[in-house]
């Protein structure tokens, strides 16, 4: 038996060899749409997803994304205790989800069910492949046989380092969802505009804007390279929703001012996409040793 078994979520966009090898176990978030609830990731895939939204009329109704519930980690618990002697199970950011509430209640109740298992719940402040990271690089290190604690000690040094920068291709979801008007929309997709975003300690942050796919990749390049130093050795992936051939202009940019010593492609899940659409791009990095 492992001495650590790994759970995560959908949201961390792991592609799904990774799950496998690793033994992570992943729960699914939900996305409802108005005749119907699916599993992220298990009923609705990506590419299927990006094309629903892709035919719905701006007057429409976006599908709402929720968070698994108290069940459904109670259920993976179970399930990881089956291989390992313990458990960490790691979480999109808090602020942005009940997820993590929702692991923290299950594992008080796994405390009766599962005697002598011990049980840990880490909010990573950070969301997508920052999450799916920091969820990979713990169950590798389980598979070479670190003990609990060594894991929680590799996670925590991560989560300040680990980081997200993304692009939206376009507005139109945001102003679908409700999070800006008419009038900002209609003037943003004019000027054909990209916003550029980030988190920092679990917030969603604005790091500016440019006109267009290019520019946006090239400052995004640019942001990471200020960030760890040229030629710095990262672990690196590419985020998109049904936008390959972008994620991989991006790719290049930045493998020619750092030097990626791996390299991911990783679809955005449903629950994520749902927020920002298709066409987006983002990259997720965090150092190669920590």
């Amino acid at each position: 038996m492992s001495q650590v078994a790994v759970v995560t979520d959908s949201t961390a966009s792991l592609p799904a060899e990774m799950y496998e090898r690793y033994q992570i176990t992943m729960v699914p978030y939900y996305v409802h749409f108005p005749d119907r609830a699916t599993r992220d990731m298990v009923d609705i895939k990506p590419q299927q997803f990006c094309d629903y939204l892709t035919a719905l009329p701006d007057n429409a109704t976006l599908p709402k994304s929720a968070n698994p519930g108290v069940g459904d980690y109670l259920t993976a618990f179970a399930a990881a205790a089956e291989r390992a002697c313990h458990i960490v199970s790691i979480h999109m950011t808090s602020v942005g989800s009940g997820a993590y509430q929702a692991a923290l209640i299950a594992k008080e109740m796994a405390a009766q069910r599962l005697r002598g298992v011990r049980i840990e719940v880490v909010d990573t402040r950070n969301v997508s492949m920052c999450h799916g990271w920091i969820a990979l690089q713990a169950a590798r290190a389980a598979a070479q046989g670190a003990t609990l604690d060594d894991v929680l000690d590799l996670v925590r040094r991560m989560i300040p380092v680990t980081r997200m920068l993304q692009t939206a291709d376009t507005l139109r979801y945001l102003y679908m969802g409700g999070r800006i008007g008419r009038a900002k929309h209609l003037m943003g997709s004019l000027l054909s505009i990209k916003p550029l975003v980030s988190m920092e300690d679990g917030v969603i942050v604005t790091l500016g804007v440019a006109r267009s796919r290019l520019s946006a990749y090239r400052k995004m390049a640019g942001m990471v390279e200020r960030a760890v130093g040229t030629g710095a050795r990262i672990r690196l992936a590419l985020t998109h929703a049904a936008a390959l051939q972008d994620a991989q202009t991006l790719r290049d940019l930045v493998a020619a001012v750092v030097k990626p010593v791996e390299v991911l492609f990783c679809e955005l899940c449903p629950a994520l996409t749902v927020h920002s659409g298709p066409g987006t791009v983002g990259l997720c990095y965090t150092p190669e040793q920590v």
